[in-house]
C-alpha cells in the first residue's frame, strides 16, 4: 500500500511540473506575440512615412514642372510680341518645355512605383516574421509537453 501512496505523490509532482511547464510555454507565446505585433505596427508606420514622402517629392517636382513651363511660355510670348521673326524661337521654347514637363512626370511615376515596391516588401517581411514566430511558439509547445512527459515517466520508474 506504501508503493501506492508514492506513486499518487509522485504523479501530482509530475502534473505539477506540467502545468508549470505549460505556463511558461503561454507566457512565451505572449510575448513572442506581443512582440510581432509591435513589429507589424512599427513596419506600417515606415510604410506610412515613406509613402508621405514620396507624395512630397512629388508634389514638389509637378510644381516645379508647371513653374519652368509658365516661364518659358511668357518668355515666348514677349519675344513674339517683340519680333515677328521670333515665331521658331517660341515654338522651340515650347517644345522644350513640354519636354522639361514630360520628364518631371516620368520621374513622378517612378518614384511612386518604387515606393509602393518599398511598401510590398516591408508588408512580407513582417508576415515573413510573424509565421516564423508562430512556428517557433508551436515547436516550443510541443518540446516542453515531451519533455514534461518524458519526466514523468522517469519518475514512474
Amino acid at each position: 500500500m506504501q508503493n501506492q501512496g508514492s506513486f499518487g505523490d509522485s504523479f501530482e509532482n509530475m502534473k505539477e511540473g506540467a502545468a508549470q511547464i505549460g505556463g511558461a510555454v503561454a507566457d512565451a507565446a505572449s510575448a513572442v506575440a506581443s512582440s510581432v505585433g509591435s513589429a507589424a505596427s512599427d513596419a506600417k508606420t515606415a510604410v506610412a512615412n515613406t509613402a508621405a514622402k514620396v507624395a512630397k517629392k512629388a508634389a514638389k517636382a509637378r510644381k516645379q514642372a508647371a513653374r519652368t513651363v509658365r516661364t518659358v511660355v511668357a518668355k515666348a510670348k514677349s519675344a513674339v510680341a517683340k519680333k515677328p521673326a521670333a515665331k521658331k524661337a517660341a515654338k522651340k521654347a515650347a517644345k522644350k518645355a513640354a519636354k522639361k514637363a514630360k520628364s518631371a512626370k516620368r520621374a513622378v511615376k517612378k518614384a511612386a512605383r518604387k515606393a509602393s515596391r518599398k511598401a510590398a516588401s516591408k508588408k512580407r517581411a513582417v508576415k515573413r516574421s510573424a509565421k516564423k514566430a508562430v512556428r517557433k511558439v508551436k515547436r516550443a509547445a510541443k518540446k516542453g509537453a515531451r519533455k514534461a512527459a518524458r519526466k514523468g515517466a522517469r519518475r514512474r520508474k
